[in-house]
């Protein structure tokens, strides 16, 4: 088998059996083509089935002097699910990359906006542009429910159901999941859509999406990113500013509020309540007071 056939299978594994986004699949590709020009660089002579793990450590020891622990830790779970698939279907017996381990990480806790930075971004927008109902829609959008970008990007006008107060988004896995959205957001959803998105030609396969460009397709994530990068820059907000930014202040703000950390876990779409925990050393301040009013002894 070549490492093309691996790694074309590999990919269909991840889409079919997995049920994995097509941006996670395209990580994983990206960095299994890594350990394939790796060995294309220095002629191995190793195929997916036959690579040795002294090579794949070699290659692993070599890569990790360019790559942040972050994107190392990424490469290696890659990796070890990859040769993983192998095993799987039969074609290897063991991984090489068994005892390969991860580099520890220290847990960074997400940049958080308060709510009159958030203002001052939403306030900069321009609507005098062609494309400022729709950015101002996309921030208002993204604070009230804390999307992921790619779950801004995807939404669809059909999943609006506005008469109900809620939106259907396709999360991880293609998971759905119902958030609630305010009266606010709804309201420049639908100036958005009645001055601008109606009145705008869709191509073909994207005559339901929410938010398109000007030639009539989805936004591009790039596209989101530099939409509120640009934004920061006018109201010279000092900041790291992004998409996941908004998502982190709507978790936090929620928190701060005494919203129940479950209730959180299912609006943000987290698998499981220990990734929504990391909110909780956010703001100490709010967990003294939430001891103080409700604990029996306090």
């Amino acid at each position: 088998m070549t490492w093309q056939d691996a790694l074309t299978d590999f990919k269909l594994y991840l889409k079919i059996e997995c049920g994995l986004t097509e941006n996670s699949i395209i990580n994983y590709e990206f960095d299994v083509k890594k350990l394939i020009a790796f060995v294309k660089d220095f002629q191995l002579d190793a195929l997916p089935h036959t690579i040795e793990d002294k090579d794949v450590k070699a290659f692993v020891y070599s890569i990790s002097k360019i790559l942040n622990a972050r994107s190392q830790a990424r490469l290696i779970s890659a990796l070890k699910r990859f040769f993983d698939y192998m095993i799987y279907e039969g074609l290897r017996k063991d991984n090489p990359m068994a005892l390969i381990e991860a580099p520890k990480m220290g847990q960074k806790l997400p940049e958080v906006l308060s709510v009159d930075e958030i203002d001052r971004l939403i306030s900069a927008v321009d609507l005098s542009h062609p494309q400022g109902e729709r950015n101002r829609a996309i921030l208002e959008t993204l604070y009230a429910c804390g999307l992921r970008v790619s779950e801004l990007t995807n939404l669809q006008i059909s999943n609006l159901f506005f008469d109900e107060g809620f939106i259907k988004v396709h999360g991880k896995g293609r998971k759905e999941r119902f958030i609630p959205i305010n009266t606010r957001a709804m309201k420049f959803i639908d100036l958005y859509l009645e001055h601008f998105r109606y009145h705008q030609t869709a191509q073909p396969k994207e005559t339901d999406i929410l938010f398109l460009n000007r030639r009539g397709k989805r936004l591009t994530r790039a596209m989101v990113f530099t939409i509120i990068k640009d934004l920061a820059k006018v109201c010279d907000l000092k900041k790291n500013v992004s998409p996941h930014t908004f998502r982190h202040s709507f978790a936090t703000h929620l928190l701060e509020n005494g919203a129940d950390l479950r209730a959180i876990q299912q609006m943000l779409g987290h698998e499981s309540i220990i990734t929504t925990e990391i909110y909780t050393h956010l703001d100490r301040t709010h967990l003294r007071q939430v001891m103080d009013n409700f604990h029996p002894l306090a």
